[in-house]
């Protein structure tokens, strides 16, 4: 039996091979960067309602989205329409989730987590160091005329990505994520509606879900100084960056876990740092696949479970995750 510590040579060796013929590109065309630019501001300055579809894994779920914006900004409710009911309602990035079936409401702050069609950050970062963009073609979604944008890696630190954007609006239609030639994940609107008038009842919860008997958990954040935290990231891979460093409680019990959250530019990867009681069994160490593009890894350091999960290869998410260091 080959010991794991050679297979783990393997693979090391394998992804330094990788990188190291990581294709040379040429930088990404103007045109392609303002499509992107348009797709970022999209979300800002339309409303929209409509169902959308997302696939991976042989997993397919439906949500119905409806989104205004007003004087106070932007107001959104997502519904998911199969399996266990799922509603998220959201003002800006204030986010309150309705899980019906136990009667549980989550409440946090919308920091990273992407919601369909509003994927990228606005104002979104240099993404031609780490992609490159090209206009594609023109293809008809939904009977709306969108261009298609590619953003090809240029390292195999990330996946790839392609874009079906509305021409007349920006909104994102369609996205998906690759691996080489391989969809991973992706989501595309049914049927979409944009620039209707919204009736501000279609944001607000349903009558049975602002009853006494739900149970309100608060998820706190708490945003700390650089280099507060007892942790770093010692080698960041290239072209990510960190974006804050947390503390976070984000279950039911009141301990608050060491939160980094990286990016670089489009996909984001977090670093949770969990101090583990002495009584607590010591968790199963290694790679975990989550649906899609999200890949998870776990590792223990002096009592301390480091989980690193995110939207990237599980070489990257790898190589931050075992770049995570002790600094007090």
């Amino acid at each position: 039996m080959i010991s794991r510590s050679i297979i783990s040579l393997l693979c090391f060796i394998a992804f330094g091979i990788q990188v190291v013929l990581a294709q040379e590109l040429p930088r990404s065309s103007e045109g392609a960067l303002e499509w992107l630019k348009k797709m970022a501001e999209a979300p800002r300055r339309h409303n929209y309602s409509g169902v959308f579809i997302y696939y991976a894994d042989n997993h397919i779920e439906a949500s119905r989205i409806v989104h205004k914006n007003d004087q106070a900004g932007e107001h959104e409710r997502i519904e998911v329409l199969d399996g266990s009911p799922r509603i998220v309602l959201r003002i800006n990035d204030e986010m309150k989730c309705y899980l019906p079936e136990s009667k549980k409401i989550y409440t946090e702050k919308r920091w990273f987590r992407k919601f369909f069609p509003d994927i990228l950050p606005q104002p979104f970062g240099n993404l031609d160091e780490n992609y490159y963009i090209k206009e594609v073609k023109r293809e008809r979604i939904i009977d709306h005329e969108s261009q298609i944008i590619s953003l090809i890696p240029r390292d195999s630190l990330r996946h790839g990505h392609q874009f079906w954007i509305d021409t007349q609006t920006g909104l994102l239609l369609k996205s998906a994520i690759m691996d080489g030639g391989q969809i991973i994940e992706q989501f595309a609107f049914a049927q979409l509606e944009i620039d209707g008038e919204i009736q501000s009842d279609l944001l607000k919860p349903n009558s049975f879900m602002t009853q006494e008997d739900w149970k309100v958990t608060n998820l706190l954040t708490s945003v700390i100084g650089e280099g507060k935290l007892e942790w770093k990231i010692n080698n960041l891979p290239f072209g990510f960056r960190k974006l804050v460093e947390m503390k976070r409680n984000l279950t039911e019990k009141p301990v608050f876990v060491d939160h980094i959250a990286l990016s670089d530019g489009l996909a984001t990867v977090s670093v949770f740092i969990e101090s583990m009681a002495e009584d607590t069994p010591t968790p199963a160490s290694g790679f975990f696949k989550d649906r899609g593009a999200i890949n998870i890894y776990v590792r223990v350091l002096e009592g301390n479970k480091i989980t690193t999960i995110g939207e990237a290869p599980m070489e990257t998410i790898k190589l931050i995750g075992d770049s995570v260091i002790k600094i007090n």
